[in-house]
């Protein structure tokens, strides 16, 4: 799918890290949401309070997952899930366009 219909968009961004990571939110009719973002090249923490699943739809990023004291790569077309939460660190190689899911 390259294309949300039907939806609602928050017009403010989320900023991270001084506005080397952001991310609108997308709310749908069943009332789930998403958010679509951008995070340029570096190294992040992020926290999570609901299961997210972390979609990349183009760029390279490593990711240590909690618990893992490996990192995984994870390229345009790969995604992963982070438990409620939890923290993990990603390593962003390249610019990476993502989608998050809160499940």
């Amino acid at each position: 799918m390259d294309r949300f219909d039907d939806v609602s968009v928050k017009k403010a961004a989320n900023i991270y890290f001084e506005g080397n990571v952001t991310s609108r939110e997308v709310r749908f009719a069943d009332g789930s949401t998403k958010t679509l973002g951008i995070m340029l090249p570096g190294e992040y923490e992020f926290g999570t309070s609901q299961h997210e699943l972390m979609e990349i739809v183009s760029g390279f990023l490593l990711v240590k997952l909690p618990g893992s004291d490996t990192w995984q790569e994870v390229r345009g077309g790969q995604s992963f899930e982070v438990p409620a939460n939890t923290k993990f660190q990603l390593t962003v190689q390249h610019v990476t366009d993502y989608i998050c899911s809160y499940l």
